[in-house]
This record gives structure tokens, C-alpha cells and sequence, in this order.
């Protein structure tokens, strides 16, 4: 046993405290982190601090942890938590915590990684918002401000929705001190946020929450024009602040808002949805920024990629010789067999997966390595049907990790936009939200796409299908799953999900609600009698 450290007072104001955990290591602060000082010193000091903040995307957490890469382990995180992204064994899975309902408490490292993780994103972004004076600062600085707003709207807006008590059938919301936690989120931490109301920082609702990321990304779209070089995407524009407020309203349900800011995000995207061969491509499928309004970029001067194994690549690409997933270990990301089933034939994201031997698409596919087609178990080069295709290793070199692990990932696309608009459109008008998906999928998707939905329920739930499909392994369906309710159902006859994993829910499922730290209870007060119920091990495996 060893000793884990930081809770969100540490990470805002330097202060150091202590906490004992079950089977835990020990966390450094980040030493990529520029402080206020630094940043004030000269407009070159801002630039430098404005990079840090994509650049902690990819930040290693523990070289001994290998799910601690960063952003992207937040977004496997989620991912894994639905049915519609598994694993087709046990074996090597870093992620079965998460993904069979376990070890999800207040005095564990696996929750501690996430709540560290993002505070000290949301320290980064603190400091570049703190360390630019608006009324004095030159139009290049305002850029950066903008740009530190919209990072720190995403964080909170990513927390909000992680950590808010919603109801579910497993869990009451009175958690072990009486105290009724229902929609509650996370406590805020301000630019320049004193000690001593670090210590007293409550947890506050969801109308604090939004009307401060409301704020966050009002300012950010007078200043984020003056930012002239997103870096190929690497850095927010206009129209991933659009972007963010359309995710805002749809948490709250303000639909005529959604539906407005994601058409603006649209809009004023500076892509197009992406075309079959952009997805389907071997070389650059789902691996470079450009096809995207916003990506994370991994480079050879990254700790994540010098790992070889402790990165976006290794945990998302079925067809690497070097990752965790692929042929290293035989573990595979897999997409669940009944989404799989009810995709259309003539929709080509069916060929982002490996069909069954005998599917309709089988031999469409492209792989990397042809060997790959294989349905020899006794291969070295076989593949189970379902496995993941989508995310392609750098360059397309599945063998050197240099270079197939210095590959992109996807934060905002536009296609999740058009998604928004449709469902929010539906919300208040079933026709038009079936005109929308229908006008999508028919041009960008499947020419031959039809539905029989016509109801407001029916036709809300085949958008958010296909934004599922559209979207799997970013991250993003999560929050579509617990905002509206929806049910996780890994366990059936015929499923590919492993035996563990086979969980089944009525409605969202309680592991959805996550577990603050111990840590922060320690150091602030204000939440140390208001965390979220413990939701480990609440689910049985089902069985056939």
C-alpha cells in the first residue's frame, strides 16, 4: 500500500495533504503546469501557457498505472461504461473497474485518477483565465483567454455531468450522513481562488453550475476571435464554443438553445462531415486533427507515446503490434453485437467494425494488414468479429509505437453537432427532429436510410442511435445515456460482451454517478458529508 496525495484545494493552491488508499501509488504535480507569474512576465510566457493546455490532453499520470494517459483514459472511461463499446476478454483489461460496476468508492485510486486529472486541467486552464488582465491585455492575449475559457467550460461542463446525483433504480439519493445529494455537482474552483474558501467549497447544483459555464463560454465568444492559429485544430474557435453551449443546453433540456448553438457551431465549423473514405481510411481513419473542429494530438515528445503502451493508440487500435489492444495480448475493443446488428448494411460505418464471418459486409472491411481478415483462431494475426477498426495507428504503422502511437483523437466534431440539432429539434417537434437525422444520414451516411419512428420518444431514441454510432469510443454517449434515462444491457443470448461485464440496467445505471474522492472530503469541508452513495458492485452478471 502507498500513499496518494492532491485534492482539488492542493491542486488550486499548492497545498500539500495526505491521504491513505487501498492499493494506491503516489501522484507528483504535473511539472507542465506555468503559474500566474510566469504567465503575466510577457505575451510569450501566455503563448507558452496556452499550449500547455492542449498539451495536457496527453499527460501521463503514473507510468505504473497504464490506463493514466491522460484525456483519452477519460474518455475509454466513459466509453466503457456503456453497452455499446466493450471488451471481448478480461484478460489485460486495465478497465474492468469500470466496466463490471467495481471499486468505484471514495477510497480508491481508480477515482482518485479521475478527480486529479481534471483538477489540474482545470488549474491549467485557471491560470491562463487568472493571468490575463482583459482590460489591459493585447488582442493576441484576448485570443488566448478566450481559448482558456473554452477549455475550462468543457472541464467543468465534462465534471457537471460525471459527478450529478441523478435518480436510478439502485441507489437512493441519501447517502450514508443523511443528506439528500440530488443534483448536485462539483465545487467550483475560480482563477486566483483563495485557501481558506478552497477549505469551505460546497458542491453546488446543476443552475450554479450552468450559469458559471454559460459565462465561462459568453466571454469566450467576444474574446476566441481574436485567436488567429488553432494549431490544426488543436486549440478551440468560435464554433467549438458554439459547440460547448449546444452541450450545455442539452444537459439542462433547453432545447431551442441546443438546437440554435449547435447550427451555429455548424455554421461556423471550418470542416465538413467526414466522408466514407476519411472514416474508412487505413492511413489517416480517426487519427489526424483536421477532418475535426477540436482534437487532441499526440507527439513523439510525449511521455504517453515514448511509453509505447500507455496511450491513446495502444488502448483504442484493434490493428497495432505494440498496444495493449491488437495483437500484443489478444484484448480488443469490440462494439456490442446488437448496436452492431442494427446498423444498416448500406450505412458504411458498419465497415468501422469487423463483421461476423458470415455478415453481409464481411470482406468489405479495411485493414491495416490484410492478414487481419483472418477467422482462424489459431492465427497470430486473428481478429474477433465486432473488434473496433475505427481508430487507425498513426501514419498507419501498426508495428512502430514512434510513430502509430503519435496519432489524434477526436474532442468536437461537426457530425456531433447536426446529432444535437436533430435530437433538440425532436424534443419539440418529432417531424422536424425525423427530417433532420434523415437529411444527415441520408447525404453524409447511408442514401438508402429509412426509420419507421414516428413517435417524439421513438424518433429521440433513433437520433441518439445514431449519434451512438456515429460517436462511438469519444467519449460523448455517456452523458447522452444518463441524461435521458436509458438503460445498459450487456447481458442476452448471443452477446459478445465478457462474462464479468454482462451487466443489465432499468434506466441509467447508478455506476453513472461518480464518487468524489476521499481526499477532497479531507481537505474541504463543506463536502465531506455530501458525497455521492458508494455504487460498487450494485449489478450481477447476467446469465444465460
Amino acid at each position: 500500500m502507498k500513499t496518494l496525495y492532491r485534492s482539488i484545494l492542493g491542486l488550486a493552491v499548492a497545498a500539500l495533504f495526505t491521504s491513505t488508499f487501498t492499493g494506491c501509488i503516489e501522484e507528483t504535480e504535473p511539472t507542465s503546469v506555468a503559474t500566474e507569474k510566469q504567465i503575466a512576465e510577457s505575451a510569450q510566457a501566455s503563448k507558452a501557457l496556452l499550449m500547455a493546455m492542449p498539451a495536457y490532453f496527453n499527460s501521463l499520470w503514473d507510468e505504473d498505472l497504464h490506463y493514466s494517459f491522460g484525456y483519452g483514459a477519460m474518455i475509454h472511461i466513459r466509453e466503457i461504461m456503456t453497452a455499446d463499446y466493450g471488451n471481448n476478454m478480461q484478460s489485460y483489461n486495465h478497465w474492468y473497474r469500470w466496466q463490471q460496476g467495481t471499486y468505484l468508492g471514495d477510497n480508491w485510486i481508480y477515482g482518485q485518477f479521475i478527480w486529479n486529472y481534471y483538477w489540474g486541467f482545470v488549474q491549467t486552464a485557471n491560470n491562463m483565465v487568472g493571468g490575463v488582465d482583459p482590460e489591459n491585455a493585447t488582442e493576441e492575449q484576448l485570443g488566448y483567454l478566450g481559448a482558456g475559457l473554452a477549455y475550462r467550460a468543457m472541464l467543468y461542463l465534462d465534471l457537471a455531468r460525471m459527478y450529478e446525483f441523478l435518480p436510478n433504480k439502485k441507489l437512493e439519493p441519501i447517502n450514508k450522513y443523511g443528506n439528500d445529494v440530488s443534483g448536485l455537482t462539483v465545487p467550483i474552483v475560480k482563477a486566483g481562488m483563495h485557501e481558506d474558501s478552497a477549505r469551505v467549497n460546497p458542491r453546488v447544483t446543476r443552475e450554479v453550475m450552468s450559469k458559471f459555464i454559460e459565462d465561462d463560454l459568453t466571454a469566450a465568444e467576444g474574446y476566441i476571435v481574436n485567436l488567429e492559429d488553432t494549431r490544426g485544430h488543436v486549440l478551440p474557435d468560435l464554433a467549438c464554443v458554439y459547440g460547448l453551449k449546444a452541450r450545455l443546453y442539452m444537459w439542462l433540456e433547453d432545447y431551442p438553445n441546443a438546437q440554435k448553438y449547435a447550427r451555429l457551431a455548424i455554421d461556423n465549423a471550418a470542416v465538413d462531415p467526414m466522408t466514407e473514405d476519411e472514416c474508412l481510411n487505413t492511413t489517416t481513419g480517426f487519427n489526424v486533427t483536421d477532418p475535426w473542429m477540436w482534437g487532441a494530438q499526440q507527439t513523439t515528445e510525449d511521455d504517453v507515446v515514448q511509453t509505447g503502451i500507455i496511450n491513446w493508440t495502444s488502448w483504442s487500435s484493434s490493428e497495432t503490434t505494440f498496444g495493449y489492444y491488437g495483437y500484443g495480448t489478444g484484448l480488443f475493443p469490440i462494439i456490442d453485437r446488437h448496436t452492431y446488428e442494427r446498423i444498416s448494411d448500406t450505412d458504411f460505418r458498419k465497415l468501422e467494425f469487423k463483421a461476423p464471418e458470415d455478415g453481409a459486409v464481411s470482406g468489405k472491411e479495411r485493414f491495416v494488414n490484410d492478414k487481419q481478415r483472418t477467422f482462424d483462431d489459431e492465427s497470430e494475426w486473428y481478429m474477433p468479429p465486432y473488434a473496433i477498426l475505427k481508430f487507425r495507428p498513426g501514419s498507419g504503422n501498426a508495428d512502430d509505437y514512434m510513430t502509430g502511437a503519435a496519432s489524434a483523437y477526436p474532442i468536437m466534431r461537426v457530425e456531433e453537432m447536426y446529432f444535437i440539432e436533430a435530437e433538440a429539434a425532436a424534443h419539440q417537434n418529432a417531424s422536424k427532429g425525423l427530417e433532420l437525422v434523415s437529411n444527415f444520414m441520408k447525404t453524409y451516411r447511408d442514401p438508402n436510410y429509412t426509420t419507421k419512428a414516428t413517435s417524439t420518444d421513438d424518433v429521440v431514441e433513433e437520433i441518439v442511435f445514431q449519434k451512438r454510432v456515429e460517436l462511438i469510443g469519444e467519449g460523448l454517449n455517456f452523458f447522452d445515456i444518463k441524461r435521458l434515462n436509458y438503460s445498459v444491457t450487456r447481458g442476452y443470448t448471443g452477446t459478445n460482451h465478457y462474462e464479468l461485464s454482462r451487466l443489465n440496467t432499468e434506466g441509467r445505471p447508478a455506476w453513472m454517478n461518480f464518487v468524489m474522492v476521499q481526499t477532497e472530503g479531507n481537505n474541504n469541508s463543506a463536502v465531506k458529508e455530501w458525497n455521492n452513495p458508494d455504487p460498487s458492485d450494485l449489478y450481477t452478471p447476467w446469465n444465460e
